[in-house]
């Protein structure tokens, strides 16, 4: 092929995810809720996987303490074979189904929590054994898999399944299998963020304030909500710390 028509081809795939993944709405919403209801009772959100599957889910988690100010303790990325794994990939350590488990234990897991596992095949040692481990000791677990009717189900209390069909590049799940997981993680944590309150209208209140780019973001925000001029919201945000304080003592002392 010419690179056009390959680009053309892997454009015509990743355009069946969307569609995908609208279908699984429902089961991604009954995952959410729970998340929501745990999180709200000092409950964790843990995501294990291994190869990309585990970077996806170790993305989300990492992401969450900058863009929704959360702690770094509240939700977690394993992924098999260790921190090592997110650079370089650590093939043989998905083959351990009595890993996850010991990695979970290393964080106390308890029944407060929820474990998702994500795994594109479905058929993870690493994941499976971890959810079955999870399941066997009353913690609530989720898979998100691409694959149908698969054995893992039978571990997850909620299953979100994605059938993206082959990839352009045979066995490649990097590919569209990826692009559904990212886009599932990315509803599933910013929804959760939402509803516990993270976000104002749909201004991100709570992130970390720790580089000039974001300065100017906050910034905007507290003009845009407060309605005063850039140097008084400046001025505000360099007393108070953060968006949501800026905004709570000028809503005070309107």
């Amino acid at each position: 092929m010419k690179v056009h028509d390959i680009l053309q081809h892997i454009n015509h795939e990743d355009k069946k995810v969307a569609k995908i993944v609208n279908k699984a709405i429902p089961k991604i919403e009954q995952l959410v809720t729970i998340i929501i209801s745990k999180l709200k009772l000092k409950g964790r959100l843990f995501y294990i996987g291994s190869g990309t599957s585990g970077r996806l889910g170790i993305l989300d988690a990492s992401e969450c303490p900058p863009t929704f100010g959360v702690s770094q303790e509240k939700v977690i990325g394993l992924i098999a074979g260790g921190d090592s794994a997110i650079r370089k990939a650590v093939e043989a350590a998905e083959d351990d189904e009595h890993q996850a488990w010991i990695d979970l234990q290393k964080h106390n897991i308890c029944t407060d929590d929820i474990v998702v596992g994500i795994t594109a095949s479905g058929t993870t040692p690493y994941v499976v054994g971890g959810l079955k481990q999870c399941f066997k000791h009353n913690i609530y677990t989720s898979s998100i898999i691409c694959n149908e009717n698969m054995s893992i189900s039978k571990y997850s209390n909620t299953t979100i399944n994605l059938p993206v069909g082959p990839e352009f590049v045979t066995g490649s799940t990097r590919m569209k299998a990826g692009t559904a997981q990212k886009m599932t993680l990315n509803m599933i944590s910013t929804s959760v963020m939402i509803k516990l309150g993270h976000v104002l209208d749909n201004k991100m209140i709570d992130m970390h304030i720790n580089n000039a780019k974001l300065e100017e973001r906050a910034i905007n925000i507290i003009m845009k909500q407060c309605l005063i001029e850039k140097s008084k919201a400046k001025n505000l945000l360099k007393k108070h710390g953060t968006v949501r304080s800026v905004i709570n003592h000028y809503n005070d002392t309107k």
